[in-house]
Parts: C-alpha cells; structure tokens; sequence
C-alpha cells in the first residue's frame, strides 16, 4: 500500500510539472486587403452573396444532379482522396496510442543443466525449465513529446480531409464542364450544319445561273471553296462532342459504352442566367480547400518543433514485470517460482546535437509551410479576380455578338419580303441568311466559352462544396 500510494504521488507531481516542448500553433493571419470585396465583382451578373454548397444546383439540370452525384461517388480521384485521409486516420491512431501504456507477454521453454543456485523449486539440474512473463511499461509525456505527435497527426488529418475537398472541388466542376462542352457542341453543331445546308443551296443556285451565263466559274469555285471550309467544321465539333461525353464517363466512375444516353441529349448551352454569388475574399478564403489544407499542414509543421525540441529532454519510463518459472507448464500457474519488478528508468541522450539538428529542419519546414500557406492565400485571390474579370469579359463579348446576330436576322427579315417582292434576287437572298447563321454560330461558341468561364469561377471560388 505504501508503494501503491508513492507511485501515485509520484506521477501526480510529474504530471503537473510536465509541459509540451515547442511553440504552440497560431493560425497566421492573411493580408487585410485580402478580406474585402473582390475588385472584379462589379456588375450585373455577379452578387455579393454567400456561394452555395451545391453551386451546381444553379443550372436546374436534373441530369447534371445525378451526374455530379455519380462522379462524388465512383470517381477515382475522389476514391485516391478517401484512401489518403484513411491512411492519415490510422496515423493518428497511432500517434494517440503513445498515451496507453505498452504491454507484451513473452513465454519460453528450454531444457538442459542448472547448478543448485539457479534451479527453482521442485526442478532437477537437469530438465525442462518453462518461464512466463508479462512487461509493461509506460512513457511520462513531461515535455510534450507524445502531446506534439498527436498534434502533428491531427493537423496531417485535417489537410488529408481538406485535400480531398478540393478533389471533390475539382471533380464537380470538371464534371459539369464536360456536360457543359457536350451541351454546347451539340448547339454548335445544328448551326454548323445549317450554314453548309444554306451553303449547299446557294452553291446549286449559282450552278444553275452559271448555266444560264448569269453568273462565272469563278463564282461558283468561291461558293464551293466557302462550303468546303464550312463543311470541315462539322467532324471538329463531333469530336469535341464525342471528347467531352467520354471524358464525362471517365470522370463518373465508367468506361465510355456506359455513359447513360441521357447524358448527351442536351443541346442548349448550359449556363446560370441569374447573378452569380461570389461572396467575399473573407469568404472565399474559410471556403477554398487549399488554403485549408496549407494551414493545418502548417500546424503539424508546428507541432513537430515541439516533437523534436522534446527528444532535448531526459525520458522516463514506469514498468513492472512479473512471470514464474517451473518444471512443467501447469506450475506456472500454481506452484512455480514467482518473480515481479517495479520500477523506472530515465535515459537522456548527452549528444544533442542530432536534436538540435531536427529541431533545426522542422523549424525550416515550418518556415517553408508558411509560405505555401501565404502562396495559396495569394493564388486562390489571383485565380478568382482573373475568373471574375475572364467572366466580365466573355459577357460583353457575348452581348455584341447578340447584337450582331440581332441585326443579321433583321437583314434576313428585310431580305426574305424583299425578294418576295422581287427585289432582290434568291442568291442574294440566301447569302443574307448564311450571314444571319454565321452570326448565330459566332454566338453558339461564345455561349460555349460563357460557360466554362462560369464553371471556371466557380472552381476559384472554392466550388462551394462541403460534406
């Protein structure tokens, strides 16, 4: 009893003395001008609002839904991105398991001669011997050591978890790009064809009046020539299509004869024709998953100051063993020789310049986890103003190319009653509506780069995802 209770007078008083070696973390804190509204967010089609988790959702697509849905699921990035956080959690688990006290069993059997001094009790000098034990032991975390390595672990868990929000960041939007490229093909596609099929007409017109000697070869070969041209759009804009909706299975999880047909039948340029929500650099820094990730990695960096300073300490360890020694098996456990030990062992390491040398590297580690950390601070700001700024620009270049395409089929109108009124001749005629289709293919595309520059800012944005 007297033992018992010196024991624990003694580890309460190391206890309290204990202290975790290294500096504690601090979250570094970014540049004030970075927490403002953005300097690109102005206009029309962008709000101040808070960015939805399911920014997808903004399409009101219910393929898009289930696609986005299937690509969270069986992407095989995002299944890299699970395993890895796994893998960070059964670091932790092992970090945390230095706080338990560490126990082994051990039992052997031997046989041979012992002199009258080493037998045990009812074992003849020579026969066999059998001995089973326990050890158990246990480490006083006084400076920290086991406290910092949990720690450690904790902050590459949390940047595992954070890795793999952008994964999922970049799944979502890669995902709705290809439904999106696929979309706008499609759209490209009907006008592309429409302009050869007004080609091909204006082409058998300026035959016939080549015929008739109102009009040259040389009419007829640049009529052709243009036809040729616009004929070889149409196998790039397939392959765009086909491109996207391959990539689009890739990105869910399946090989390409897989993709349901639905996922295809889109041919409206897919786009959010309401404000985008865009939020706050304040915002957009807790949202965006690299940040995150580089300031708990900049955290374990931190703890592992404390993990390296600690090894500059003397360590105590508190153990107790106990076993039997007898002549067969069963007197182990009734009549066999018992011993038992209590008792601790300090052990410091005079060289400390190998501490002081890892002490050294994690400090630098930690200065280089800063400045990622101060990196992605500063690329998550560039990539969103440049999204935003892109984006600005692709609308305004969308808005005069409506208006372009307005006023060609303004002259379309005008042509049609003018050559029912014989006016104007048919060719004429059909050359004023290649225009009015020329121009509404010039605004398919910019309907297509509308698009991506949408999902564009949507991925800078930090995606707006979150389990």
């Amino acid at each position: 009893m007297t033992l018992t209770r010196g024991l624990l007078t003694s580890l309460s008083v190391l206890a309290l003395a204990a202290c975790a070696a290294g500096p504690d973390f601090a979250a570094p804190n970014p540049p004030a001008a970075s927490s403002g509204p953005f300097l690109s967010a102005h206009g029309p089609k962008v709000a101040l609002a808070p960015v939805p988790q399911d920014w997808w959702r903004l399409y009101d697509d219910p393929v898009l839904d289930t696609l986005v849905a299937d690509a969270l699921l069986a992407n095989t990035d995002v299944r890299v991105a699970v395993a890895n956080i796994e893998r960070a959690r059964a670091g932790l688990r092992g970090s945390r398991s230095g706080r338990l006290p560490q126990a082994s069993l051990g039992a052997g059997a031997n046989y041979g001669r012992t002199t009258d001094a080493q037998r045990a009790a009812g074992v003849g000098s020579t026969d066999w011997a059998f001995d089973g034990g326990i050890d158990v032991g246990y480490e006083l975390d006084l400076f920290g050591r086991v406290t910092r390595d949990i720690e450690a672990a904790q902050g590459d868990l949390a940047a595992a978890v954070a890795d793999a929000d952008a994964v999922r960041v970049m799944v979502v939007a890669d995902t709705t790009r290809a439904y999106a490229d696929a979309a706008s093909a499609a759209a490209r596609l009907t006008v592309a064809m429409r302009v050869v099929d007004l080609l091909d007409r204006s082409l058998s017109l300026t035959q016939r009046r080549r015929d008739a000697g109102l009009a040259t070869g040389l009419d007829v070969a640049q009529i052709a020539a243009l036809r040729e041209q616009r004929a070889a759009l149409v196998p790039l804009i397939q392959a765009d299509r086909q491109a996207a909706l391959f990539r689009l299975a890739t990105l869910t999880g399946r090989p390409p004869a897989d993709l349901p047909p639905i996922a295809g039948t889109r041919a409206v340029p897919l786009a959010v024709t309401s404000a985008i929500p865009v939020g706050d650099g304040a915002q957009l820094l807790a949202r965006r998953p690299d940040v995150r990730a580089a300031e708990r990695r900049l955290a374990a960096a931190t703890a592992r100051i404390g993990v390296a300073t600690a090894d500059l300490y003397p360590r105590v360890m508190l153990g107790g063993s106990a076993g039997a020694t007898a002549a067969t098996v069963a007197d182990l456990f009734t009549g066999g020789a018992v011993r038992w030990l209590l008792g601790s062992l300090l052990s410091w390491n005079v060289n400390q310049e190998p501490a002081r040398a890892r002490i050294a590297a994690a400090e630098a580690d930690t200065q280089a986890r800063l400045a990622a950390f101060d990196g992605a601070v500063l690329q998550s700001l560039e990539e969103t103003e440049v999204a935003l700024s892109n984006y600005a620009r692709s609308l305004e270049r969308r808005q005069a190319l409506q208006a372009a395409r307005d006023q060609a089929a303004r002259a379309a109108e005008i042509a049609s009653a003018q050559q029912r009124e014989g006016a104007v001749d048919a060719l004429r005629q059909l050359d004023v509506q290649r225009t009015y289709s020329e121009a509404e293919a010039a605004l398919a595309d910019q309907d297509a780069d509308v698009s991506r520059r949408q999902i564009d800012l949507f991925r800078a944005l930090g995606g707006g995802w979150s389990a």
